[in-house]
């Protein structure tokens, strides 16, 4: 990335942006150096069923989000070529870590949006079941402590079915997401006795969004990603909020490494480097 800015080349790339925030750092201090746009694939972001999530969250239905969780279920690692090494994500020297390097920034960037910005502190704990195999972790959980409330994630690469399962609590309703089916659950009131869940009753409605959770390229959600790509050249948005995104969900990611290495203490997410919070 590093050389692409230096001949002056813009620069889509995977995620994570690095496996050191040091080096995080560098790369976007280098693009608004170089006024070269670094734009990390946060492709979940357009999955059609989290859009359709945006659209409840925006539309004001559910209220204020108080919490979320997110699950990632896979029942086994992503594999990688068979001309180089099929297995480098369970490998230190070449992934820097397990899942929660290949998964978390997918949920990290998602419970930035659902929360409404970037958490203040994180507790974390893994295991890795097949330690005679591997030297990176199969399994992680976390809590993100954020403002307006809690984020609670679950990855795993030992479960028994591919899934993913989301849930977003607002003030006055729910989102339930079981990979394509998305349940809306608003509240209303009754006018009858305010006892145990209160004087209010639940209009649901369900709805199948086809969105290819069981296609680990996810090549349909890339063209909406693409154009975004576009956008942040052509406004000059050269370490713009995919990017400031990135950094911190390696924060985390680093962070809740340290966490779960301490018994699972719960430690403090770094204070904003400048006054708008951004990192360049």
């Amino acid at each position: 990335a590093h050389r692409a800015f230096d001949l002056g080349l813009h620069v889509l790339c995977e995620k994570p942006l690095a496996t050191r925030l040091a080096d995080a750092a560098a790369l976007l201090e280098h693009a608004v150096r170089a006024r070269r746009v670094v734009f990390p694939c946060h492709n979940y972001k357009h999955a059609p069923v989290v859009t359709a999530i945006r659209g409840i969250i925006a539309s004001g239905r559910i209220g204020k989000v108080r919490s979320v969780t997110l699950g990632t279920f896979r029942n086994t690692h992503a594999k990688g070529v068979t001309e180089w090494n099929t297995h480098w994500r369970r490998k230190v020297r070449y992934s820097g870590g397990g899942i929660a390097m290949d998964h978390g920034s997918h949920t990290f960037y998602l419970t930035f949006e659902w929360m409404g910005g970037w958490p203040t502190a994180v507790t974390a704990k893994m295991a890795n079941q097949e330690p005679e195999k591997w030297d990176t972790e199969d399994n992680f959980s976390a809590v993100l402590t954020f403002p307006s409330g809690l984020a609670d994630v679950h990855l795993t690469w030992t479960a028994g079915v591919r899934k993913v399962i989301y849930t977003v609590q607002g003030e006055r309703g729910a989102i339930t997401v079981d990979d394509d089916e998305l349940q809306l659950a608003t509240m209303r009131a009754t006018g009858g006795a305010d006892v145990a869940q209160g004087a209010v009753t639940w209009d649901v409605e369900r709805r199948t969004i086809e969105s290819d959770w069981m296609d680990a390229s996810h090549t349909r959600w890339f063209n909406a990603m693409f154009d975004k790509f576009l956008q942040a050249i052509e406004t000059g948005d050269f370490a713009g909020e995919e990017a400031q995104d990135a950094y911190r969900c390696l924060e985390i990611i680093t962070t809740a490494y340290r966490s779960a290495g301490e018994g699972c203490r719960e430690l403090p997410l770094g204070a904003p480097p400048g006054a708008d919070g951004r990192i360049a």
